[in-house]
């Protein structure tokens, strides 16, 4: 293929005059002698990362500067082409490096990220604000309709110009000075915070000393804390820790409050601590840095920034719509509070309902008014009948089939690769998965790429792509079962993956260029087939009997449909609002962070009941830029999703071979050439409608 061909040739070059071993036997600079030309992660060495990434950054530097010293005039080939492709060797090595950073970290790893770090935000700052490329980069922008360019061609011109603009380009010489400075402080302290977070989760544990402790606990729950505690070396004891598959079970179902009060108060103090992993002041100071940022791009304040290019357009647009959902929500939460009180005092409770209570009264009400408990469900939900799921739904849906491939190296002995084959039996890429939590890897879900699709020479170069999840671990001899929280998740990372594989733009900057509000659709669409009658009988078997799951039981997961959903909604809605109200905010002054929270909380009359999904100072999504002022999006796509997935069922066929193509042409593949309304009407026909969501959500 030509980048690597370009890197080969490159490398030769740079070899023969070098004698430093660590940059000449680095397997990360070398082609990827692989199957798939996958990430040769069995030959990688921390000691690789660093000089590897010293070694892209120079060589990156030195395509921009045959850019910017071409004698010809800036065309759209030796100018926006040859930009797109510059970088690929930093690009991959980032992309291996940030994967393996987030999944299995360790203390010399996060030395290094601490060193690259400002090495890569000075590179990025050097490159974003060349006065020499933006004027080449303007040039092709201001004739891009007076040249034979076509849509796709148009649109990448338009996304480069627009970049460079957001990122400080047509600044005077002493404000890009001043945004570089602020550039490089806030991507060290997103760095710090997610490092303080990950340490404060791993620095807990709840020990259980006796039986006593256990008191409420299914066998399942015990035999897991069994297995932590011999992990922990706490021989004869049992262990919670602060992964949600431990943390979650033992408040769902412990009978002792005490316990549930320490680990909950636990769970939600991460990193407020007042200790060496403290985030309340980082977080100020980034908050500041933001504001100070943004005003100098021209906006009052971050959001305004971030929400310039989202199809929510403004802040007002965002707070209207989390209040338009917040009422129904905030009603329907306050009477799943009247619900829980009254069987507190029906059982001789002489207390008031506190957050660290929600989640068992909530399991009692399960059992009570839907007759659900774990026990029975967990067993069909096996973490293999899961994924299979997933892969049932993709060839039903899209034709594609899935192959397991032991060859491909992985970087941890959980993580299992899989070849994708395309409906008419082409390769279409790699997918990995790694399913349970460890020490090195961050809290949460997500998908990522170690190699992203694009095409070369009109050859396709296929993506290799990655769903990371921290799901319940095999305990007591049997096989990993997940709670219907963590299949609805897998089917969720399951659909990032699917718009991956699909994306077939022929730019790198466009082929995945969707808004932030936007992206979360392909992901979430996928949830709605997870508890359809029809998909549970495909894929939810008992893992002893193999027998599909009832219809009985079937009609009761699907009546609890709406169960919690008040409090759900509301804990969600709260961590919206407290981010907007961050970036919306004038932090001019020092803030009290917690006090900030609590005000916000007030604003909007959180019960005292519910706390936020993310609080302030663990609040990983806002850290770094992704969902800064966007995590609205999970709700804003759950009205595209809700509306999306209808246009299957208005047709009577869930597997609507004709709506299944629409989806994949204008929502996962075409990305290069709509902005996201639009991909989404051609899709639909229509903008969409909220009631679907509503409905969906018990909200009517």
């Amino acid at each position: 293929m030509r980048q690597f061909f370009l890197l080969f040739v490159t490398l030769i070059i740079f070899i023969g005059g070098c004698g430093d071993p660590s940059v000449k036997d680095n397997p990360l600079l070398s082609d990827f002698d692989t199957p798939f030309e996958a990430p040769p992660f069995d030959q990688i060495d921390d000691e690789h990362y660093l000089p590897a990434i010293e070694e892209a950054i120079k060589q990156h530097n030195e395509e921009i500067d045959a850019i910017i010293e071409n004698p010809e005039e800036p065309t759209f080939e030796n100018t926006i082409v040859a930009y797109d492709n510059a970088g690929e060797l930093l690009s991959r090595v980032n992309s291996i490096f940030g994967g393996i950073r987030s999944a299995e970290t360790n203390p010399r790893l996060q030395e290094i990220s601490r060193e690259t770090t400002p090495m890569l935000s000075a590179h990025r700052n050097k490159i974003s604000m060349d006065q020499d490329l933006f004027e080449r980069i303007k040039t092709v922008y201001e004739q891009r309709h007076e040249k034979d360019l076509n849509r796709e061609q148009i649109r990448v011109v338009e996304k480069y110009y627009e970049d460079f603009e957001r990122n400080g380009a047509a600044l005077p010489d002493k404000e890009r000075e001043r945004l570089k400075e602020l550039n490089d402080r806030m991507s060290m302290i997103s760095l710090e915070l997610n490092e303080n977070v990950l340490a404060e989760t791993n620095d807990f544990i709840l020990v259980l000393e006796d039986e006593e402790d256990l008191a409420g606990l299914p066998e399942s729950v015990i035999s897991a804390a069994a297995e932590a505690a011999e992990d922990a070396g706490k021989e004869d004891k049992w262990v919670i820790t602060l992964h949600k598959p431990s943390w979650i079970p033992f408040v769902q179902y412990s009978e002792r409050r005490d316990l549930r009060e320490k680990i909950f108060t636990a769970f939600i103090s991460r990193g407020n601590n007042d200790n060496e992993n403290d985030n309340k002041e980082l977080f100020a100071e980034l908050m500041q840095l933001r504001q100070e940022m943004a005003q100098l791009m021209g906006f009052e304040n971050y959001a305004e920034y971030f929400l310039d290019i989202q199809m929510a357009e403004n802040p007002e647009n965002v707070y209207e719509f989390l209040h338009e959902i917040w009422e129904p929500s905030i009603a329907r939460a306050n009477s799943e509070i009247s619900q829980k009180q009254e069987i507190i005092e029906r059982e001789g409770g002489d207390f008031s309902l506190e957050p660290w209570d929600w989640w068992y009264y909530a399991e009692k009400i399960r059992q009570e008014k839907y007759e659900l408990d774990d026990d029975e469900l967990n067993p069909y939900f096996t973490i293999d009948n899961v994924r299979e799921g997933c892969f049932t739904l993709a060839d039903k849906l899209f034709g594609l089939s899935f192959e397991k491939r032991p060859e491909v190296p992985v970087y941890h002995e959980e993580v299992e690769a899989f070849e994708v084959f395309d409906n008419d039996g082409s390769h279409l890429g790699i997918l990995y998965i790694d399913p349970h939590p460890r020490e090195g890897k961050r809290q949460g879900a997500w998908c990522g790429t170690y190699r992203s699709g694009s095409w070369e020479n009109g050859e396709r170069i296929s993506p290799i792509v990655t769903i990371v999840m921290n799901f319940s671990r095999p305990s007591g001899g049997k096989p990993a079962m997940l709670s219907w929280d963590e299949t609805t998740t897998y089917f969720h990372e399951f659909g990032h993956a699917l718009h991956n594989f699909f994306a077939e733009g022929k730019y790198n900057r466009t082929s995945r260029s969707v808004p932030r509000d936007f992206v979360e659709l392909p992901a979430q669409i996928l949830e709605n087939w997870a508890s359809e009658p029809e998909m549970l009988r495909m894929y939810a078997r008992h893992y002893e009997t193999g027998q599909p799951m009832p219809d009985e039981l079937i009609e009761r997961l699907n009546r609890a449909e709406h169960f919690n959903q008040g409090f759900a909604m509301t804990e969600y809605l709260a961590s919206a609002f407290l981010d907007m109200d961050w970036h919306t905010t004038d932090h001019e002054d020092k803030v009290d962070v917690m006090e900030f929270e609590k005000e916000s909380m007030n604003r909007i009359g959180l019960p005292d009941e519910i706390v936020p999904r993310w609080r302030t100072t663990y609040f990983g999504h806002v850290f770094g830029t992704g969902y800064a002022a966007g995590y609205y999006v999970y709700r804003w796509a759950g009205v595209l999703d809700a509306d999306a997935f209808m246009a299957f069922k208005e047709t009577g066929d869930l597997f609507n071979q004709e709506v299944a193509e629409r989806f994949r042409k204008y929502i996962l593949a075409e990305n290069a050439l709509w902005e996201g309304m639009d991909a989404y009407v051609k899709f639909r026909g229509r903008e969409p409608d909220i009631e679907p969501f509503l409905e969906q959500r018990g909200l009517k």
